[in-house]
């Protein structure tokens, strides 16, 4: 591996540790976006009240509340980095935006699957979700790869909205259409894993091919696009 590969590397990581550990110091996701996102759930639950359709529509539920989550979360990964000036300083510095962007990315993710484990252990619990150990291994491939789509995008959208009046309202406007194909995809993988409405597990699996072209495609653009986005 060049120098430059390794530097690359190293500023990720750094990125993404700085990330990781801002969130455990403000325990935000414990204490705030994991309780919205299970009142979301147990809200569905008290609205549906019928144990079959609850079984039907719970992979939707799921990432439904995933996503309204992630606003909250790449919201604030970007107002803290606008509060204190830092990836202005980072740009100025000429450290390289795509080890930025991948090191952002990576925090994101993390947070995102910790909080997309709750939900599924959720649904388990108030929707009667029966899995079994194949559809258990589908699901959790599918918060693997989904995962990646949603980190990816929602970093690069983040970015973009970052500097922009009205940033809270304007990066929902954003980000909700550009993930919609990570939503239908991930919630026909999630049915095929919980069974819901007869479904198969080998239903899935081509579902989980359409999420990781998703992924593979926003993460390279991601990494080519994020810097010129926030230098605009």
């Amino acid at each position: 591996m060049s120098g430059a590969g390794i530097n690359k590397r190293r500023i990720a990581v750094a990125v993404a540790r700085k990330d990781l550990t801002i969130e455990w110091n403000s325990r935000i996701l414990v204490n705030q976006v994991a309780p919205f996102a299970a009142i979301v759930m147990v809200l569905f639950a008290f609205a549906l009240d019928n144990d079959g359709i609850l079984l039907r529509v719970a992979p939707g539920l799921v990432w439904l509340a995933t996503l309204f989550s992630m606003l909250v979360v790449v919201q604030r990964s970007f107002t803290v980095e606008s509060a204190d000036g830092a990836l202005d300083a980072l740009r100025v510095a000429g450290v390289d935006m795509g080890a930025i962007f991948v090191g952002k990315a990576i925090a994101l993710m993390v947070q995102l699957f910790v909080l997309e484990l709750m939900l599924v252990a959720t649904a388990v619990v108030l929707y009667g979700v029966e899995m079994t150990l194949a559809g258990f291994c589908e699901a959790i491939v599918t918060l693997v790869v989904a995962t990646i789509g949603l980190g990816s995008v929602g970093t690069l959208y983040g970015g973009l909205a970052a500097g922009a009046r009205g940033r809270e309202t304007l990066l929902p406007l954003l980000l909700l259409p550009a993930v919609a194909p990570v939503l239908i995809g991930a919630t026909r993988a999630t049915e095929a894993a919980f069974g819901s409405g007869g479904t198969t597990v080998s239903e899935g699996w081509p579902w989980i091919g359409l999420l990781l072209v998703f992924a593979v495609l926003f993460s390279a653009v991601g990494t080519v696009a994020f810097g010129p986005l926030v230098d605009e």
